[in-house]
């Protein structure tokens, strides 16, 4: 991180909340981002968070769908 000389830090520190996060991961598995929104979300989210809720969204899906599976088989 550097000072930009007005006194904002910047660097590779950014904003969003796992709140924000997970609208743009949720959004995304649809496929019905707008491409400001995604301009937006490259620039303001944290890449930690995006990957944390993705991965917690992807696990949830796969269990709806064995749990789905299940249902009909058994």
């Amino acid at each position: 991180m550097h000072d930009d000389g007005g006194g904002a830090m910047t660097g590779d520190k950014r904003g969003g909340s796992f709140g924000q996060a997970l609208k743009a991961v949720l959004w995304s598995f649809f496929g019905v981002r707008k491409r400001r929104d995604l301009e937006a979300d490259a620039t303001q989210l944290n890449p930690l968070h995006v990957l944390i809720v993705a991965l917690l969204a992807a696990g949830v899906f796969i269990g709806v769908l064995i749990l789905i599976v299940r249902a009909v088989v058994g």
